[in-house]
């Protein structure tokens, strides 16, 4: 059992306050997604909160054992299936999961790409979660690249010791909300920019733009970012005000 947990990187939320921290940074309502319920503590906590739980495990065993402990709860459905191939729901939903460290990647990517998707309360690896929300004074290209449609938040810290068995690092909740409205209205132009800066190779995104778009210089003063700013170093923020400048 531990060796199968190991190779799915399976750390079930034990700890109550933790999971109650979960659910309130939620705010489920409505549809929610849970990808790897696992033994079920969130799938439950969030279905007494008023969600309509729809939970995605992988893991033949731990998706029998969860479906015939909720086969009576109206409010859960337990389906067993990797969640990151699923087809996201039309109607619109959130997704909230303690997810595996190894796909954490693959699920954030998965729902950012679902149109219908309202937000996603992940636990994840405590600096993967500081870095997309910029936590470290940097910011990502992930992170860049769809602040137009989603707002990124560090949320608590989830201690090691919350999970059984122990993992090694500890962990925080991140929150990815979508914005009621873009902050910019042309996808296209605004993420080729981002792109163009961060794959530039001065370092600087002064370096990085200027081959690709005139008035570099004045835009940077606009968005008050120094010439020689490393592009990690940029706001999102600022990122708008450049592509403002620069796109429209």
């Amino acid at each position: 059992m531990d060796r199968a947990r190991r190779e799915l990187s399976q750390n079930f939320l034990v700890d109550r306050h933790a999971i109650d921290l979960m659910v309130k940074a939620a705010s489920p309502e409505g549809l929610v997604l849970e990808p790897g319920p696992g033994e079920g503590a969130l799938t439950l906590a969030l279905a007494a909160a008023g969600a309509r739980v729809v939970g995605y495990e992988v893991d033949p065993r731990l998706a029998g054992r969860l479906s015939s402990r909720t086969r009576d709860d109206s409010r859960i459905e337990i389906v067993r299936a990797d969640f990151t191939t699923v087809r996201a729901p039309r109607e619109p939903f959130a997704v909230v999961g303690n997810i595996p460290y190894s796909i954490t990647s693959k699920i954030v990517d998965w729902c950012l790409r679902a149109p219908a998707l309202t937000s996603a309360t992940l636990l994840t690896q405590r600096e993967y979660a500081r870095k997309r929300a910029g936590d470290f004074g940097r910011w990502t290209l992930v992170t860049v690249e769809s602040w137009p449609w989603f707002d990124w938040r560090l949320g608590d810290t989830i201690g090691r010791n919350g999970f059984r068995p122990v993992p090694s690092v500890d962990s925080a909740i991140l929150r990815v909300e979508r914005r009621p409205e873009p902050l910019v209205d042309d996808r296209r132009s605004y993420q080729r920019l981002v792109e163009i800066g961060f794959g530039g190779l001065g370092g600087s995104v002064r370096a990085s733009l200027k081959p690709h778009y005139p008035g570099v210089d004045e835009a940077l003063a606009a968005a008050g970012v120094a010439r020689d700013t490393v592009v990690g170093y940029v706001h999102p923020g600022q990122w708008i005000v450049l592509w403002e400048c620069l796109c429209r």
